[in-house]
């Protein structure tokens, strides 16, 4: 009995990723909006009775894509700054920025779901926010690199921002000083206007390829943060 329900869940995992993966594929020929269960059965050579055990409806099959969208790019991001010098925030910020990057353009379509036009009548469950935080809290984890004081001369907020970022704060970073945080959330506000501009054709004719002035941008933002310069290689 326990190596058949074995047996029964492994098939059951095989044709949840098989029902993902021709999703993914209509995502790319047909966008977000045109999902449908339905397609995906068919194309499955399934019945679409078959198909809603596995996902009730065309909203949970969305959150499930979503959620994978997000713990890969996530997943890159931290392994990109794990494998960055440790002690060297700006390579850190660097390695982060061009994860984040070069995930975009080999799954265009994903980050096109999680960061693009939102889906008429989709609303994202609490389930997706712990992966999209994933992405963020890399950043944090870079922002903690930073030195003390930061950049000279920088704006402190104040009024209703200085209370929204000591509330962001305390939720996700307490030992980020809010300032920081601030210019934190305008560096990556920047990163994903680039990675939308670049990945939706709005650079086509001016920074093209984008390339350069991604790495410049990045390099900005990292003065903006005030990282320091990287060490000089021995």
């Amino acid at each position: 009995m326990a190596a058949t329900r074995t047996a029964r869940q492994r098939a059951r995992e095989e044709l949840t990723l098989e029902i993902k993966e021709e999703a993914r594929r209509q995502l790319a020929a047909d966008g977000a909006q045109k999902l449908s269960l339905r397609a995906v059965a068919r194309e499955l050579g399934m019945v679409s009775s078959a198909l809603y055990r596995y996902f009730p409806s065309r909203d949970d099959l969305l959150t499930a894509l979503i959620i994978d969208a997000y713990d890969a790019l996530g997943e890159r991001a931290e392994a990109a700054v794990a494998a960055a010098p440790p002690g060297d925030a700006r390579a850190r910020w660097r390695a982060l920025c061009h994860a984040v990057r070069d995930w975009a353009l080999a799954h265009p379509h994903e980050y096109a779901l999680v960061y693009g036009t939102p889906v008429p009548g989709y609303r994202a469950p609490q389930a997706t926010v712990e992966p999209a935080a994933r992405v963020a809290l890399a950043m944090v984890a870079v922002l903690r690199d930073a030195p003390a004081g930061g950049r000279p001369g920088a704006r402190v907020p104040e009024g209703e921002l200085a209370g929204q970022l000591s509330a962001l704060a305390a939720q996700l970073a307490p030992d980020v000083d809010p300032a920081l945080l601030a210019r934190g959330l305008a560096a990556w506000t920047q990163l994903f206007g680039m990675v939308s501009f670049e990945l939706f054709g709005h650079l086509v004719g001016s920074a093209d390829p984008a390339g350069p002035f991604f790495a410049h941008t990045v390099e900005e933002a990292a003065d903006l943060l005030g990282l320091p310069d990287s060490p000089p290689a021995p």
